[in-house]
């Protein structure tokens, strides 16, 4: 199933900036990134603290991925602008029945700019791996990423939980779902 999803190298156009594919120089801003607490404790699988060596590995996992047609991974890049290398990361990871997850994260430095909202425009425009359903989640406290998936036209579907590795507890959630054309 999985070996039959063609994914586009190509980037992916989010209006003042792309979507590309990770890349290895990814490394050191994501670490950078990823390391800030108020990052990793808004997302299930960013540990806190950062260890030595995680950004590097989370690149060749996502490249190794991509590959493989497990999960999509793209980093939200504003250098064609004049702009930074990587305001964040935004992935698809497939799931069965022709459905992908949607997850995301911004660097603290563009927060509340719309670079969320765009990007997750852009990834429900493109559909690049030819879902027919986007799911996502977010934690109940984080309302700003909830009206990012609402203004993009996710529906909401219940509360639920997760278990948040940064915080080494569960947490409670919202689920959304966007059925695509």
């Amino acid at each position: 199933m999985l070996e039959d999803i063609q994914v586009s190298a190509s980037d992916i156009d989010a209006g003042r900036f792309v979507l590309r594919p990770l890349r290895k120089s990814d490394e050191g801003p994501i670490g950078f990134h990823a390391a800030d607490e108020r990052v990793a404790r808004m997302t299930s699988a960013i540990p806190h603290p950062y260890p030595p060596g995680a950004a590097e590995a989370y690149v060749a996992r996502a490249m190794k991925a991509r590959s493989a047609g497990d999960e999509v991974v793209w980093a939200m890049d504003n250098t064609a602008n004049g702009g930074s290398e990587l305001m964040g990361v935004i992935s698809l990871k497939t799931m069965d029945r022709n459905q992908a997850e949607v997850g995301y994260w911004v660097a603290p430095s563009h927060w509340n700019t719309g670079v969320a909202s765009a990007a997750v425009k852009a990834l429900v425009k493109a559909n690049p791996l030819k879902n027919e359903t986007f799911f996502a989640q977010v934690f109940q406290e984080n309302a700003a990423s909830a009206r990012v998936l609402t203004n993009c036209g996710f529906a909401f579907l219940g509360d639920a939980e997760t278990f948040c590795v940064a915080r080494n507890a569960r947490v409670p959630i919202w689920t959304y779902s966007r059925r695509l054309d």
